[in-house]
């Protein structure tokens, strides 16, 4: 596998992931592992996170 579809596809699943951190935020999803809840403001930061990591692999796949 070439170098720019492994950037493709990670872009692809950070992509994903922040979609369902999205829409955790729209649609109030409770997330609870165990006796832990995590907090929305956890998907806030991920939803960051991965949007920003997903758009930079787009435009390093792009140029590369």
């Amino acid at each position: 596998m070439r170098n720019n579809n492994i950037v493709s596809v990670s872009s692809g699943v950070f992509l994903i992931v922040g979609v369902v951190h999205g829409l955790r935020l729209i649609y109030r999803w409770d997330v609870q592992i165990g006796n832990f809840s995590a907090p929305m403001w956890a998907s806030v930061v991920a939803l960051m996170i991965a949007s920003c990591l997903s758009f930079q692999n787009f435009r390093l796949a792009k140029r590369g």
